[in-house]
């Protein structure tokens, strides 16, 4: 989605027997996105984990969030 004012919102989820990982990503051609206007989608795409910022490049426009939940009893045993 890109917003009014320019803002592009990209949001995944991969899902498996075992775990979740949500990512959002915020990315604008003018400027690195504020933390105040990731907040706010996070607080509606990040649901049910707390999101954690991932390393950027320097200079780069763009932020990613991911939020990892993992369920041990559904994970195979390690050998």
């Amino acid at each position: 989605m890109v917003t009014s004012d320019g803002l592009s919102v990209w949001y995944t989820i991969q899902v498996s027997p075992h775990s979740r990982i949500q990512e959002a990503i915020f990315e604008r051609g003018d400027r690195l996105p504020s933390d105040e206007e990731c907040r706010r989608w996070l607080d509606l795409l990040i649901v049910g984990a707390k999101a954690t910022e991932a390393p950027g490049f320097p200079g780069a426009m763009t932020r990613r969030f991911e939020a990892f939940e993992r369920n041990p009893e559904l994970e195979a045993p390690i050998a």
